[in-house]
């Protein structure tokens, strides 16, 4: 039995129809069944509410082979290292009572980055909790997600750009959901390994943001640039939209450890991912503005 968090997010859910491609017996923790698409739901079980839930863990736990961990967001929570570490400590405790034998967590590149990265920092605290539990571990290690582009499909469609705060010169290593969904099915369903690592998982390209920008317009056939954010705008845009001081402290602290290359030492060791950004533009970024234009 493999039990997975998050089911019906953009990683989680990719992950499940691989699982049950390959005839595994999935059970999911989800807060909401009616979001679990039907054909999912006919075939996995499901435990109602919270992986932060100490009771609601074990009785997703007993039995469990392997364990997909994902923290969500929650722009709400006292801070980014306080949410990742509530989850990962009742995760930890319940991993043990239940000896779960492995557990597959979604993390960030750049562990030992030497100053404060926000919800990086988070991330990288949550795997040496969830390394406290005693299973086989492995962190998948990821950069900048292709998908956070979708947020910005209105500005691409009527301004003609998109916004980081990085360099637009220089490379920024990517990852595709679908490919970070892949990685961790195959994790999970060759239970052959051991210890605990982390496991960086890039895209194949070394696009900066001006060639990525390049790579939309062809694919969208029509002209996008690449606008690059100061710190204090990013910032000031947060705010805008009602973010407070801790939640602009973790995502800016967070932008400004990508800008100064948090991923790139993990360049030499990451395993490469199918999906370049090409292709990912093609098959997801395409049809999406295309589905908000129509």
């Amino acid at each position: 039995m493999i039990v997975v968090t998050t089911p019906t997010g953009q990683i989680g859910s990719q992950l499940i129809r691989q699982l049950l491609a390959e005839d595994k017996k999935v059970r999911v923790i989800v807060r909401d069944a009616s979001r679990l698409d039907d054909s999912v739901r006919e075939q996995v079980e499901t435990v109602s509410g919270s992986h932060d839930d100490p009771a609601v863990l074990d009785k997703a736990l007993p039995g469990a082979e392997a364990l997909f961990w994902l923290v969500p967001p929650n722009p709400q929570a006292p801070s980014a290292q306080a949410h990742y570490l509530h989850f990962a400590r009742a995760g930890a405790a319940a991993i043990a009572r239940h000896e779960v034998g492995h557990v597959v967590g979604v993390s960030s590149a750049g562990h030992g980055w030497p100053t404060p990265a926000g919800v990086l920092s988070a991330a990288f605290a949550m795997d040496t909790e969830l390394g406290t539990s005693g299973a086989a571990y492995r962190a998948l290690s990821m950069p900048f997600y292709m998908e956070n582009l979708l947020g910005q499909l209105d500005a691409i469609r009527g301004q003609g750009a998109f916004h980081l705060t990085c360099a637009g010169d220089l490379p920024l290593a990517s990852i595709a959901t679908r490919d970070i969904a892949g990685a961790a099915a195959g994790l999970l369903t060759d239970l052959s390994w051991t210890g605990q690592e982390n496991l960086p998982v890039f895209g194949p390209d070394r696009l900066t943001p001006d060639g990525m920008a390049e790579v939309i317009s062809q694919e969208l056939g029509r002209p996008v640039t690449y606008r690059r954010l100061s710190i204090d705008d990013f910032a000031s845009l947060l705010r805008s939209r009602g973010a407070g001081n801790q939640t602009i402290k973790d995502m800016t602290e967070a932008f400004a450890a990508q800008d100064r290359g948090i991923y790139d030492a993990d360049w030499a060791t990451a395993t490469p991912a199918p999906t370049d950004f090409r292709t990912w533009c093609r098959e997801v970024l395409k049809p999406a503005a295309d589905a908000r234009a129509s």
